[in-house]
């Protein structure tokens, strides 16, 4: 796969090696080759890895590969996340729905640990696990912005302005977190983890990015983006405290302590303005909306647990290579 989108692959039959992949799969949300290849073409798209063909973005045999493994992936998803209930299509009902389901996260919390109990070493495993997605932030909601109209699409540019800086190219998120990863002694350049992270934390990204390249699935991504930003607030401060509580400085603090404010704003914004806006103006939206949210809440969720498993049994959360 890498070395056909960079140019340099032979007569290989990528559908069929994609099938036997789907086929030999136990797992395909946590299987290592299934996701690291959606990744790979999904980067293609957004111009994250130098070494990807610009070229080769619209291959007609790549795309297909990658509608493939897409389809598999939406199905592994909508069998496994539980499906909330449905709420009234208002903005109103929905906005309930929402902080209903975002406040019903059971479980062990990572933030907490964190704050609390997390070595310095752990916290560098966490840095390393989020720069799969936060060295790029913000941009797989940023699809959804041409598939908008109205109040949603005012909502989502209100959001994605604050996440891209506000005009300030040195308070864009994702350059904020760069400087949090060289702050803590690691590697900022995009995709330096993807070798190291297990295939759950690919599968968060590859989530985001299906829902936001899909325009059938515009309600999945503004629901995915409602839940997120509605349970970043707290858990970014606990971070921020954990952070402290080692010693390191405010270069690495600044990112989480930046989104305690903005994302408290953020997401009444996404509940109300977004999400209940999209769906009381889209009703036949609605089941998308709510699935989109209880996947983040799930998958998340699921990585969480699983290094918060592998740091109780003394492991290291990331894969050895």
């Amino acid at each position: 796969m890498i070395g056909r989108l960079s140019g340099d692959g032979g007569a290989t039959d990528l559908m069929a090696v994609a099938t036997h992949a789907l086929d030999q799969a136990v797992d395909i949300v946590r299987d290592d080759d299934v996701q690291l290849a959606l990744f790979i073409l999904y980067a293609s798209s957004y111009g994250s890895l130098a070494q990807l063909d610009a070229d080769l973005e619209w291959d007609g045999e790549l795309i297909g590969v990658r509608r493939r493994l897409e389809s598999a992936f939406e199905h592994a998803l909508r069998s496994a996340v539980p499906a909330p209930e449905l709420p009234e299509a208002t903005v109103d009902a929905v906005a309930r729905a929402l902080f209903a389901l975002t406040d019903d996260v059971s479980g062990p919390s990572l933030s907490r640990f964190v704050a609390k109990k997390a070595t310095a070493e752990q916290v560098r495993e966490l840095l390393m696990q989020r720069s799969i997605y936060t060295l790029r932030e913000a941009d797989p909601h940023s699809w959804a912005i041409p598939r908008l109209h109205g109040r949603a699409k005012a909502a989502l540019v209100e959001i994605q302005a604050d996440e891209y800086g506000g005009g300030r190219p040195d308070r864009v998120h994702a350059t904020i977190f760069a400087a949090a990863m060289r702050g803590a002694g690691l590697e900022d350049t995009y995709g330096a983890y993807v070798d190291d992270v297990p295939a759950l934390t690919l599968a968060s990204l590859n989530m985001m990015s299906m829902f936001g390249l899909n325009r059938r699935l515009v309600g999945a991504i503004v629901g995915h983006l409602a839940a997120f930003e509605m349970t970043s607030s707290i858990p970014n401060r606990f971070y921020a405290e954990g952070l402290r509580r080692l010693g390191f400085g405010e270069d690495v603090t600044d990112y989480f302590d930046e989104h305690v404010e903005a994302d408290a704003v953020h997401e009444q914004i996404a509940a109300r303005d977004l999400a209940g806006a999209l769906a009381e103006d889209r009703p036949d939206l609605l089941p998308d909306i709510m699935f989109g949210a209880a996947a983040c809440l799930t998958v998340d969720g699921w990585l969480a647990q699983e290094m918060l498993d592998a740091w109780a049994d003394g492991r290291s959360s990331l894969r050895s290579r």
